[in-house]
């Protein structure tokens, strides 16, 4: 299982949202290539780096920071935030980035998404912010009456890499993760999922490994370390 611990970007600045809202939001004083370096140091491959101010504006805006990033650290990136277009994935893909999350742009243009898949194979993972079962869109200020799971059957063969699938009632929380409804969802395809939102301790993560199913790829840590609820080295026994 796959260990993702997370870099949200606002401002140029590492930030936590709670439940998506703008208005609940902390800044942390480590600079995003400093919070790399920390996980690259603790031996931690992955990062989950979202670019916010992307997400709502719908163009990449922190660019340069996560480009910095991905040429100094020898560590995998997946990034998403304002990742729109064609073009966008393209210069993330040049870049260097592992994975090129979609999320918005996949769900009001499937076609697109597709299109993304077939020309940039297993380099697509799609993101999806679910509130009661339905999905957010744009940094999840758009609730939609599109149902996640009807969503996820109408992607399956298009070579989508994996599925981060984000419970925004339990983002931010650390109340625990929605391993029930991300395990239905993730047995109705052949996807690997990635259960986000909500992580609250080490015990959550011995939970999500001990399930040993082979649809869940991993698991996003974000919150729970900047506020040192889990230690990082604590947390890197477990990759």
């Amino acid at each position: 299982m796959i260990i993702f611990p997370a870099i949200d970007i606002k401002d140029s600045k590492c930030v936590r949202l709670i439940k998506g809202d703008f208005n609940k939001i902390t800044s942390y004083n480590n600079t995003p290539l400093d919070q790399a370096k920390l996980y690259l140091e603790n031996g931690f491959k992955n990062i989950h780096i979202v670019d916010l101010d992307g997400a709502l504006e719908g163009k990449s805006s922190n660019s340069n920071i996560v480009q910095e990033i991905i040429k100094n650290l020898d560590i995998k990136i997946q990034i998403g935030g304002g990742i729109r277009t064609l073009e966008d994935v393209n210069n993330w893909e040049k870049s260097g980035a592992d994975k090129i999350i979609m999320g918005t742009a996949a769900v009001k243009n499937i076609d697109l998404l597709k299109a993304a898949c077939e020309k940039f194979k297993n380099k697509i993972a799609v993101s999806l912010d679910v509130r009661d079962g339905f999905i957010a869109l744009s940094g999840w200020e758009n609730q939609t009456n599109i149902s996640a799971i009807d969503f996820i059957k109408k992607i399956e063969n298009f070579g989508v890499s994996r599925i981060i699938y984000t419970d925004i009632n339990k983002d931010g929380t650390k109340k625990g993760p929605n391993i029930k409804d991300t395990i239905e969802a993730s047995s109705k395809v052949k996807i690997p999922f990635i259960i986000s939102g909500g992580i609250s301790s080490i015990e959550d993560i011995k939970k999500i490994k001990s399930l040993n199913n082979p649809n869940i790829e991993g698991v996003i840590v974000g919150k729970s370390i900047y506020d040192g609820d889990i230690k990082i080295n604590e947390l890197a026994k477990y990759i």
